[in-house]
C-alpha cells in the first residue's frame, strides 16, 4: 500500500514526460480526477478519461500528455507541496502566481480541487497539493 497516492500520481506524470510518453495510466480516485481536470483546464494535458478493467476493483485514469510542436515538454516541473507528514494550507491572499503566471498551484478546497487562479478569483483558501510549471 502506498502512503501518498497524490505523490505517486505526480511521479508517474513526471516520469512519463521525461521519456516522452503520449499517455500515462494512474489508479483512479476522486482527488486524482480533480487534479487531472485542473491540469486539462490549465492546458498542461490534452485530455483524460477513466477506464475500468473487469478483473480490477479500481479503475484507472489515462492522461494524454501534451507536448509542443517540436516535442518540447509542456510540463517542465511538477512537485508535491503539502505532504502527509507536513500539510500546507494557504489563504487566497497568500497564493502568489507561480513563475509570473506561467505555472499553477493546485489547491484542494471546500469547492473541490481547483487551480490557484480560481482560488484567488473565488477568494477560497485550502490545502496546496502541488505546483506545476
Amino acid at each position: 500500500m502506498m502512503t501518498d497516492p497524490i505523490a505517486d500520481m505526480l511521479t508517474r506524470i513526471r516520469n512519463a514526460v521525461r521519456v516522452e510518453r503520449p499517455f500515462v495510466d494512474i489508479p483512479a480516485s476522486r482527488v486524482k480526477r480533480g487534479l487531472a481536470d485542473v491540469l486539462k483546464r490549465e492546458g498542461f494535458i490534452w485530455d483524460w478519461k477513466e477506464e475500468k478493467l473487469e478483473e480490477e476493483p479500481v479503475g484507472y485514469l489515462r492522461l494524454e500528455l501534451k507536448y509542443g510542436p517540436n516535442g518540447e515538454r509542456v510540463i517542465q516541473s511538477i512537485r508535491r507541496i503539502s505532504k502527509p507528514g507536513r500539510r500546507l494550507y494557504s489563504r487566497s491572499k497568500e497564493l502568489k502566481p507561480v513563475l509570473g503566471g506561467l505555472g499553477i498551484r493546485i489547491i484542494s478546497t471546500s469547492k473541490g480541487v481547483i487551480s490557484d487562479r480560481e482560488a484567488r478569483r473565488d477568494k477560497i483558501g485550502g490545502e496546496v497539493l502541488c505546483e506545476v510549471s
